[in-house]
């Protein structure tokens, strides 16, 4: 299968890793000739630092499988699929999907990496919008698998299930989200939680830093291999309805407190900026940055054993 990737920020980058390592010739384009001349160096190196961390066999093989094309006609020509990866607005969206619509052949399907922008809002008026949907990964999608597929109101089955199929090719794990939604999935439950954590801050109930420490060291131990059903499902003897019963109460009352949709204030941004600030200088970011993706390689590799083992039963 040939792909092509619109696009190489540090999305598009990414996509072109996860597919090309997956096996799939690719071809990268993007309007910015210096960020597509930036982008294969960029993406050789996290191949190689892939590979030395054991979660891929062979960087070179992988960046032999992709080249760079001047043109978005060249980019597409013989694509099965697309990952289109530019800017979060609707008019760059509509335009760039109209563009490819006309040009890649009619059974190519025509998937974006938005984050919050539904299929429907760009495709409506496209000729082939049966073939367009939302592939939304979680940043870096080479090492956070999980791939959200949306589809509009017309995409067909068939389309989703290409994408569905070829994310499974490449050891991405899609999910389907059955209607289009504000943020999808992962993005609410992600706001879901971040509401809460700014409202605990702003009430005075906990630091900024213990904060993180009750999520990484507690429920983000759990969350690394099970979701939240499933917690719930192991966390009473008779299983999930007798949690309800146990604690259904204690949630509902909780939830009276959590009404208000106001939006972060000035001061409680600056608050918890402040004490960001005091535990990590803004000159340190890209060196922490760079420790969360090598411990994103660790948990990876981690379950990518848990995974062989699993299948070895």
């Amino acid at each position: 299968m040939r792909v092509a990737v619109i696009g190489v920020g540090l999305i598009g980058q990414a996509w072109a890793m996860v597919f090309a390592s997956g096996g799939k010739q690719v071809a990268l384009w993007d309007g910015d000739a210096t960020a597509l001349a930036n982008a294969m160096p960029l993406i050789r190196g996290q191949l190689d630092a892939l590979e030395q961390q054991g979660l891929i066999d062979n960087a070179a093989d992988a960046a032999g499988r992709i080249v760079s094309c001047d043109t978005l006609e060249a980019a597409l020509e013989g694509a099965d699929y697309v990952q289109e990866n530019l800017p979060e607005r609707v008019e760059v969206k509509r335009e760039i999907f109209a563009r490819m619509d006309a040009i890649a052949k009619p059974t190519t399907v025509l998937a974006s990496s938005t984050s919050s922008i539904p299929a429907s809002a760009f495709t409506e008026s496209l000729q082939g919008r049966a073939r367009c949907l939302v592939a939304h990964p979680v940043n870096p999608p080479y090492l956070i698998p999980v791939v959200e597929l949306c589809a509009a109101p017309w995409t067909s089955a068939e389309s989703i299930a290409v994408a569905r199929q070829l994310m499974l090719e490449v050891g991405q794990q899609p999910v389907t989200v059955h209607k289009e939604l504000t943020g999808f999935v992962l993005n609410r439950l992600q706001g879901a939680l971040l509401r809460e954590a700014f409202r605990l801050v702003k009430m005075g109930a906990i630091s900024v830093e213990d904060l993180d420490v009750t999520v990484k060291a507690g429920l983000g131990l759990r969350w690394a291999f099970m979701g939240p059903f499933e917690t719930i499902d192991l966390n009473a003897p008779g299983g999930l309805d007798d949690y309800c019963a146990r604690y259904g109460e204690l949630f509902r009352a909780i939830s009276e407190e959590q009404t208000d949709t106001d939006p972060w204030s000035a001061d409680l941004i600056s608050e918890v900026t402040r004490q960001r600030r005091e535990l990590l200088p803004a000159d340190a970011l890209l060196q922490r940055r760079l420790w969360r993706d090598e411990r994103l390689m660790e948990l990876a590799r981690a379950r990518r054993r848990q995974t062989a083992n699993t299948a070895a039963e």
